[in-house]
């Protein structure tokens, strides 16, 4: 989808997410990925599992944040993909206290955030005659991962646009 919509830009993914891990856990591994990778942009895809094992939202924050600064000194892109939605967690305070303190880092750090819990909300109710997640109601079936591939990508690409039309922009002078 990328190279479609990117046309002439060779993009490679490489996948090194870990089913389960917490913010702090593939924090610590960031770093030795990114050296033996050196890529131009990281996905992070975060949240659920530190909102699911009760993380304090401050320590998940510190985590987060210093992970975001350390990549960016690097000259690494960063695109925050938060939690996923699920009506089990749906009223869940530490669910949404994760979710708003990873909203927060983004805008200040000026990162993409990519909301998913939002996107796979809108996803569950627009095609509500199809069946987007599994068995468990809480992880996505093939299509609904589909979907939401399709939604990161795209807002990868609306970012890039975005910021090359601010940088190419004019700037404004005082009369």
């Amino acid at each position: 989808m990328l190279e479609t919509d990117l046309k002439g830009v060779d993009v490679e993914i490489i996948n090194r997410g870990i089913a389960g891990e917490v913010a702090e856990t593939t924090a610590e591994r960031i770093t030795t990925e990114v050296a033996l990778s050196k890529p131009d942009l990281v996905l992070w895809q975060l949240g659920t599992n530190d909102a699911l094992e009760r993380v304090p939202p401050e320590e998940f924050a510190a985590t987060v944040r210093s992970t975001v600064e350390w990549l960016k000194s690097q000259g690494i892109d960063v695109v925050l993909v938060g939690l996923q939605y699920t009506p089990l967690y749906a009223k869940d305070a530490n669910y949404f206290a994760i979710r708003q303190t990873l909203s927060k880092i983004a805008a200040q750090e000026n990162v993409l955030y990519v909301r998913r819990y939002d996107a796979m909300q809108f996803i569950e109710h627009a095609r509500a005659n199809e069946q987007l997640m599994a068995r468990d109601d809480f992880h996505l079936n093939d299509l609904g991962y589909r979907c939401m591939a399709e939604h990161v990508a795209r807002a990868v690409v609306v970012n890039l646009f975005v910021k090359r039309t601010v940088k190419r922009a004019p700037a404004a002078t005082a009369e």
